[in-house]
């Protein structure tokens, strides 16, 4: 028995009885509403202690080890004292502005996690333009860091804003070519049909080499395009204290650090769906119980996340030169090849087939 499907069609079936349809329909729309809202605090919470035990052990360090068992409520008593802190902000700052820049870019992770597969029956969205949707919304967030660093009238959060313009603009080419070559060899956008086409294999097999670059180019413009380090230009403290969002403090600061890790975990969750086969188990079994897609999809994920977290630990930051250099005169290049060489690949099974 499906699990999860009897418990919707029920609790769908209840509503539809109870109570006028169109409020019902609103009433399911809050509840998945609540339950994203659920999820995407509790990962970010759970990543940003992640992050700091990765940190600890590339460090040999020992890490939070007071609040809770292993420090597993340290970042729960975190998000209390951001909760508590008086929210500050500059005279000159544009009060509208500054006020509204946190919630692009909170809105717009919210947006692109509604619709990750995290199994097949576990996503709220599931249209035919998946990617291009995912790429579309993610693009929203820069918005947010614009607004809040030239708003706070404050010269070190402007630079940040800037720099964050140009980061994120010049590697969304490289993250949407990655991905465009994918799609030439699925011929869909939408997430839950790349993930049925690689029942036979993981596209990063299907697609030989081209799908090998792919990945890699995907993974080092999709750690720059979230501000990321060794390419956390945006955020250096050295040079900018904390960049874009130097005059935020409070929940509105929280909304930001938050945004950063939800950002994080979607390039990863979109890496796994895209290239390791989503939910789908890695020995080639047919899940039988309705929750081991989900088990498969984050334990893919969080590898994925846990790589990221190497490269923060791993590589000296970047100058501003050289970050635009690697994607312009490097990453853009070997991307339009490579879209060649994967079209030219699946041409060839095309022809192989005929």
């Amino acid at each position: 028995m499906n699990v999860p499907l009897s418990i919707t069609k029920t609790i769908h079936e209840w509503l539809f009885s109870a109570m006028n349809p169109s409020v019902a329909s609103g009433v399911e729309m809050v509840l998945i509403a609540l339950v994203y809202l659920t999820i995407f605090a509790v990962l970010g919470l759970f990543l940003v202690l992640l992050e700091r035990r990765v940190a600890a052990w590339f460090q040999l360090r020992v890490g939070p080890n007071r609040v809770g068992y292993q420090g597993l409520l340290q970042t729960m008593a975190d998000a209390l004292k951001l909760v508590s802190k008086e929210l500050t902000g500059t005279d000159r700052a544009d009060k509208f502005l500054y006020n509204l820049a946190p919630y692009f870019v909170i809105i717009s992770a919210l947006m692109a996690l509604a619709v990750i597969p995290f199994s097949r029956e576990f996503q709220a969205f599931d249209i035919n333009i998946g990617i291009f949707f995912l790429i579309a919304v993610s693009s929203i967030g820069v918005i947010g860091i614009l607004l809040g660093g030239w708003s706070s009238n404050n010269k070190f959060a402007l630079i940040g804003a800037m720099r964050s313009g140009v980061q994120t603009i010049s590697y969304e080419l490289s993250v949407g070519l990655s991905l465009l070559t994918m799609i030439l060899l699925t011929g869909s956008l939408q997430l839950s049909e790349i993930i049925e086409v690689q029942k036979e294999g993981w596209l990063i097999a299907q697609g030989h080499i081209p799908a090998i670059i792919a990945f890699m180019i995907y993974m080092i413009a999709g750690t720059a395009e979230t501000n990321r380090a060794p390419f956390d230009m945006v955020e250096a403290e050295s040079e900018l204290g904390a960049g874009f969002h130097t005059e935020y403090s409070g929940m509105k600061f929280a909304y930001f650090f938050l945004a950063e890790f939800i950002n994080m975990f979607l390039i990863a969750a979109i890496a796994t769906t895209v290239f390791f086969g989503g939910w789908l188990s890695p020995f080639g079994i047919t899940e039988s119980l309705p929750w081991l897609g989900v088990f498969w999809f984050l334990m893919k994920t969080f590898v994925l996340v846990f790589l990221m977290m190497w490269f923060r630990w791993t590589f000296p930051r970047l100058r501003v030169d050289q970050l635009l250099t690697l994607e312009w005169k490097y990453l853009l290049p070997i991307n339009l090849v490579n879209i060649v060489l994967m079209a030219l690949l699946v041409w060839g099974n095309l022809t192989l087939k005929f």
